[in-house]
């Protein structure tokens, strides 16, 4: 069983910057994929980012390529997503995911464990 913790996330300005942490605990953790989503208010879950277990495989969501960054620290069972250039319509919660296995996906339902989320708020 793998065990999730979001920390991060608060209030920023549009055009203002964050970086989300997620601990993990239990488990293997440099054999998972993680990925980072999102679901704002009224709105579906959405893929965000994602990473493989080495880290030398990424993947972003259309609208954050080139805004946002994914990494992990597979020493410190962590996973990061720095947010830049933030937008009002990014609010949302932001959640955590870890899945068994080498393929990145931007399917949630190909997640095994989910953190509780870290609120995002971004507004003037």
């Amino acid at each position: 069983q793998v065990h999730l913790v979001e920390s991060g996330g608060g209030l920023v300005q549009p055009g203002g910057s964050l970086r989300l942490s997620c601990a993990a605990s239990g488990g293997t953790f440099n054999t998972y994929t993680m990925g980072w989503f999102r679901r704002g208010p009224g709105k579906e879950r959405e893929f965000v980012s994602a990473i493989r277990w080495s880290g030398g495989t990424t993947r972003y969501a259309d609208s954050v390529k080139g805004r946002f960054t994914i990494s992990r620290d597979n020493a410190e069972n962590a996973v990061y997503l720095q947010m830049t250039s933030l937008k009002p319509e990014e609010t949302a919660v932001y959640y955590c995911a870890a899945r068994t296995g080498a393929l990145i996906s931007d399917n949630p339902s190909r997640y095994d464990y989910w953190g509780q989320g870290t609120q995002v708020t971004v507004s003037s």
